[in-house]
């Protein structure tokens, strides 16, 4: 079943968050029609090379091409006309940049399968709980209540304003006629009845001015109250559901519904101001003694004024955190001289601002960093599939200062990789008369100067926004606070899951956790540190524990993925459990693990019945990328092969545990079929009987027992007779050879 054949099968809450990544950039009618083939190109290898991104996006149009001609002939006229939009769009947008869309469809497959690893798994973590409260949902659903209520209440002011201002030129034009008469006429009874009239009809404006003032005063008030509270706790919610989506949480949401919000309550107080002015102008032509205009007008004015201020301000947030477009699951991790890519948004969403807001991007004023590139750029309306009034910067570089280089010799690794930077953005908004100045920054950044201090620098970013909602403490590394470890197991669940598709149970969260503690222990309220996470050695070991984590990130993405996301590979199980786990199961019963010693490396052990009944376990030396470079894993525990003394090698590996049948589970995953020996006519080139790497270990008596000359041969003068036997010359000659441990 194809990827997005799985994701169509999700719940409406898992759908919705896949709906939030496909846009006009990347649009899902063409990422349904060409699912098949879009699964099958290496978006990811396209992203960091560029001729291989041409001829992917030259392929991706053929390919649209294909299905409008196929529509064409069925005459959908609908689709038609979507494809040919497409079409034009995906030619205009990426012709120049091939690189930009081969990042973002590699960017939504990643996050497909994020969303489908969290939709397999049964339970929620701490942190994933505390961003779904349902008390938060319920304040979302007030505030949007409350904004239309409030956008109503200023509409209706609308209409007392106009009746007011209707009375009042009734009264003017009554009131003028009267002052043109003659002195004679104005003593008549007439006109003086005419005059108690007018004094009714002014007492009836003296309170509908009051009643008009005192509604607006309401409205006022009722913004006031929301922007304090209700929508102040939302924009936080969000900022702070962003920053756990960096670190490879949850996708967060609501930004959209944000932006309706504070859209509404800008249009609202700016439709207040024109009632404000509406009434200055009523005042210049007519005003009298305990008139409330001039009293109650010019503080109600400032009151609106400063409520617009602080929207705007808070309105003008990152809506995409700095990202380098090579590490996309790495964001707020930028190398110097490398683009990055960040992006802004105004949620006050009014038309005349498109164009007309420019926004400049700098960094701390530390002076050590620059920016290069274009930092200076208008919003518009027109770049995001939603019209939101946003600006994206896709060509930002920091660049170290010449006058710091000489100092940074002197730096640890710790200390380069534990220096925050701010990102900052400024822009200004002259809109009705108001000219309001905003700013706003990015999460704390990590500067890099090669690719070697990524991984630290990643441990920097995951530490900060898993501790803290501070948005701007650039000197947190200097008394970084212990972290909960079970909120840190679940974010280092989230790195599987979000960087290679599958995350971590419960079993494996709590291996983590006996690596980090050193013993079993309950790990709900245990508090850990900064120094134990990254910095101290693991017990007996020359790294840390999150080098070695990191190490098995990059050894599943890069050499066993599909076994992962699959399952199979337990992973993260201990020696001690291992044994407790194989000693009752059918002898050739094994499962995968990844090395504790060996930096990157994944090993395979099996149980094995001795003739006496006993019960031994062998596990093979890790490999490491550089051996599954050459053989991938799956065919090795298909081929794998063991020799114990003078017997026919043959493959141990049975079941996968508990009882899979070895080939049931990584049958699909096999490069061809299992090797048999050629002649010398049935291929290769000019005679050569085509060679196949086999792994061969032989059975060492005790991993602790000295070795003897033979044993560091890759096989002993005897074993190697003994395999000519069953196997071609040519074949063996390649054998790829390692040891084999067993008690």
């Amino acid at each position: 079943m194809s990827q997005w054949s799985q994701v169509q099968q999700l719940e409406i809450k898992f759908l919705e968050q896949v709906d939030q990544f496909y846009d006009d950039n990347f649009p899902m009618e063409i990422r349904h029609l060409l699912a098949q083939w879009i699964e099958s190109q290496d978006w990811e290898a396209a992203s960091n090379n560029e001729a291989m991104a041409t001829i992917l996006l030259q392929n991706l149009l053929i390919q649209v091409d294909e299905q409008l001609e196929r529509v064409s002939q069925e005459k959908n006229l609908l689709l038609i006309h979507n494809l040919k939009r497409i079409r034009k769009l995906l030619q205009g947008k990426y012709h120049g940049n091939p690189m930009h869309i081969a990042v973002i469809i590699s960017n939504c497959l990643r996050e497909e399968r994020r969303i489908l690893a969290a939709a397999s798994m049964p339970v929620q973590g701490p942190l994933e709980k505390s961003l779904q409260n349902s008390v938060v949902s319920e304040r979302q659903r007030n505030v949007e209540h409350k904004v239309s209520a409030i956008k109503n209440s200023a509409q209706m002011t609308d209409q007392d304003v106009k009746y007011l201002e209707d009375l009042q030129e009734e009264f003017d034009f009554r009131y003028k006629t009267i002052q043109s008469l003659e002195q004679s006429d104005k003593n008549s009874a007439l006109i003086k009845q005419e005059m108690l009239a007018l004094q009714a009809m002014l007492n009836t404006l003296d309170y509908k001015r009051k009643e008009v003032l005192s509604k607006i005063g309401r409205v006022i008030h009722e913004i006031d109250m929301l922007m304090s509270n209700m929508l102040t706790e939302e924009l936080l919610d969000w900022k702070r559901r962003q920053q756990i989506a960096c670190i490879g949480g949850p996708l967060h949401g609501g930004l959209d519904q944000l932006q309706n919000c504070f859209t509404l309550l800008a249009e609202s107080l700016f439709q207040v101001r024109r009632q404000l002015e509406k009434l200055d102008e009523l005042l210049t032509r007519l005003t009298y003694d305990g008139d409330p205009i001039p009293v109650q007008r010019p503080q109600l004015l400032e009151k609106v004024n400063f409520l617009l201020y602080n929207l705007f301000r808070n309105s003008f947030v990152v809506e995409r955190q700095p990202c380098m477009p090579t590490h996309p699951q790495r964001p707020m991790v930028l190398k110097t001289l490398i683009q990055f890519t960040v992006k802004l948004r105004l949620l006050i969403k009014l038309p005349e601002l498109n164009y007309q807001i420019r926004v400049k991007a700098t960094i701390d004023n530390n002076r050590r960093f620059v920016l290069c590139g274009t930092h200076v750029k208008a919003m518009n309306m027109d770049e995001s599939a939603n019209g939101s009034l946003s600006v994206e910067f896709r060509h930002l570089q920091p660049k170290e200062m010449k006058s710091s280089a000489g100092s940074k010799g002197n730096e640890g690794p710790h200390m380069v990789t534990e220096e925050l930077h701010s990102i900052s953005f400024e822009t200004q908004v002259c809109l009705y008369g108001l000219t309001i100045n905003l700013e706003t920054s990015s999460l704390p950044v990590v500067m890099i100067s090669n690719v070697s201090q990524l991984p630290n620098a990643w441990a920097s970013i995951i530490w900060y926004n898993l501790s803290t909602n501070d948005p701007q403490n650039l000197s947190f590394f200097n008394n970084p606070p212990a972290a909960t470890l079970s909120q840190l197991l679940e974010v280092l669940s989230w790195q599987f899951s979000s960087y290679v598709g599958r995350g971590l149970n419960s079993e494996q969260l709590n291996m983590l956790a006996e690596k980090l503690m050193g013993q079993q222990i309950s790990y709900n309220d245990y508090q850990l540190s900064w120094a134990k996470f990254c910095k101290e050695h693991l017990p007996g070991k020359s790294f840390t524990f999150w080098v070695w984590l990191e190490a098995i990130l990059d050894l599943i993405k890069k050499h066993i993925l599909p076994l992962w996301i699959d399952g199979y590979i337990m992973g993260f199980v201990s020696k001690e459990k291992e044994r407790i786990l194989l000693k009752d199961k059918t002898p050739g019963t094994f499962l995968l693990r990844f090395s504790e010693s060996n930096l990157g490396g994944i090993t395979f052990t099996w149980v094995d019945q001795l003739e006496n009944g006993d019960v031994t376990f062998h596990s093979v030396e890790p490999y490491n990328k550089g051996r599954l470079s050459a053989l991938p894993f799956a065919d090795i525990l298909r081929d794998y092969k063991v020799i114990m003394a003078d017997n026919v090698p043959e493959n141990p590996l049975k079941y996968l545990y508990p009882d899979i049948p070895k080939d049931k589970a990584f049958g699909k995953h096999y490069s061809c079929q299992p090797n048999e020996v050629s002649k010398p006519s049935d291929g290769g080139g000019k005679g050569y009987v085509p060679s196949v790497f086999i792994p061969v270990s032989k059975i060492l008596n005790d991993s602790r027992d000295p070795h003897s000359p033979s044993d560091l041969l890759p096989m002993s003068p005897s074993v190697y007779a003994v395999l000519r036997e069953h196997l071609s010359p040519t074949v063996i000659e390649t054998a790829v050879c390692c040891k084999v441990f067993h008690s």
